[in-house]
């Protein structure tokens, strides 16, 4: 997922959840009662979509009860203390999810993992996307640390109402014919803005440059920050610099409503109608819904995102070492990330399937999204997630990622010019990769 990432970022209190992920206490369920049923915690961020999943799982296993912990969007607060659970040796959940952008970093100490190719899992892999498959081995392909749960196909989220009070078309379609280059898009922000509708024409800059980023390095070199010898490029990746460019010509066109992303200023945003358009991978759906509210149901809808496709997040489910439940563990794992799994985790919060055959499921191919206008989701997600271009990432991306997002921020608020901006992101990229 996705994460979405970020799903990987801040906290923004998007899943339902029975603790805090920040809270002490252990993992593996050491609280049960011996005669009791074996408790399983699952640690996750952002909006996985299975608390339904648990309640048929935990009906269908008297024996099993499901615990999840989360801290909504927040990859930032998630990660670091999963690396100390891991760390310890103790604390982590039976099922953790892994975002794929720290899904490198993990690999390196496959140790503090169940390899699942030890549990059957390798006659699973027909059920993923191949390329899904492949990021959950280690480099040597001896060792499977996950598997995988869905992928971010784009799309660009657009408020019907406010285009309309801008005199725009609000057609899917024809909205989508508007903007075939980020050039473009940038062309239609600009009549937007000249309308004085009250609302920016996007959310925040750093959404759009990581859109635009993975999209183009997609298309192109197929990594990021990282080469795929683990080299940090951020400087001489032609991909990072066309992004940061098209980014830069965005916040000085004043197209950037400024309100950082996952921050609680951003989910008032949402609800208060404050910007028309923001870039949208499929879990950002369940976002959008979760932070504007029932008020704004079709009010938005869903359109071709501007450039040629791309993939922002996806995740994986591990089993750490560390559980005490195992077997149970890996055994909610494949239920979870199955087709049927991932079809229930898709009609709860939109997180999009890297399962082909719950990619060419009806429930799947002919979904609509009532909150979104009726949009075929199916159609527009699912259509061309088969032909989907991953973005390698190395170890250190989410640290890397937040430097360089941050000296676009920088810029967007109006600290730094364009030039020290770059600047800023070559050099503190070099140094959260020396750490």
């Amino acid at each position: 997922m996705g994460t979405f990432t970020r799903r990987r970022l801040a906290a923004v209190a998007l899943v339902a959840t029975t603790a805090l992920l920040g809270a002490t206490g252990c993992g593996g369920g050491d609280d049960e009662a011996a005669d009791g049923p074996v408790t399983l915690t699952v640690d996750v961020f952002g909006q996985f979509g299975y608390e339904e999943l648990y309640q048929e799982y935990m009906a269908d296993h008297p024996d099993v009860k499901i615990v999840e912990r989360g801290t909504g969007g927040n990859l930032d607060e998630y990660s670091p203390k999963l690396t100390q659970w891991l760390a310890a040796g103790k604390g982590a959940g039976d099922v953790v999810a892994i975002e794929e952008g720290l899904l490198v970093e993990y690999k390196a100490n496959p140790q503090n993992f169940v390899n699942l190719l030890d549990h059957g899992a390798a006659e699973l892999k027909g059920n993923f996307l191949d390329w899904k498959w492949n990021q959950g081995l280690t480099a040597d392909g001896k060792q499977l640390i996950g598997l995988g749960t869905d992928v971010g196909g784009m799309a660009m989220c657009y408020r019907k109402d406010l285009f309309a009070k801008a005199g725009l078309p609000t057609d899917r379609d024809a909205v989508g014919r508007l903007w075939p280059t980020w050039q473009d898009y940038i062309k239609v922000g600009e009549q937007f803005t000249a309308k004085k509708t009250g609302a920016a024409f996007l959310d925040a800059a750093t959404n759009t440059f990581n859109t635009i980023l993975l999209q183009t390095a997609g298309n192109t070199t197929g990594y990021s920050y990282y080469d795929t010898g683990n080299k940090l490029v951020v400087a001489s990746n032609p991909a990072v610099k066309q992004a940061y460019d098209t980014t830069m010509d965005i916040i000085d066109s004043g197209l950037s409503g400024r309100y950082g992303s996952w921050s609680e200023e951003w989910v008032s945003a949402f609800k208060q109608s404050k910007f028309a358009t923001i870039a949208c991978p499929a879990w950002m759906t369940g976002v959008i819904e979760g932070n504007a509210g029932p008020g704004a149901k079709g009010k938005w809808d869903i359109a071709q995102i501007p450039g040629n496709g791309g993939n922002w997040g996806g995740s994986f489910l591990a089993v750490p070492k560390q559980s005490k439940h195992q077997a149970e563990a890996i055994a909610l794992a494949k239920f979870l990330t199955s087709a049927k799994g991932q079809i229930g985790a898709f009609k709860a919060k939109g997180p999009l399937p890297s399962s082909p055959q719950a990619l060419a499921d009806p429930a799947i191919v002919d979904s609509t999204s009532a909150y979104f206008s009726d949009a075929p989701v199916g159609t527009i997600f699912a259509t061309g997630a088969k032909s989907l271009k991953p973005v390698y990432m190395g170890p250190k991306n989410q640290a890397v990622r937040t430097e360089v997002e941050n000296a676009v921020r920088t810029v967007e608020l109006g600290k730094r010019t364009p030039e020290q901006g770059w600047a800023d992101a070559v050099a503190n990229a070099e140094k959260a990769a020396a750490k």
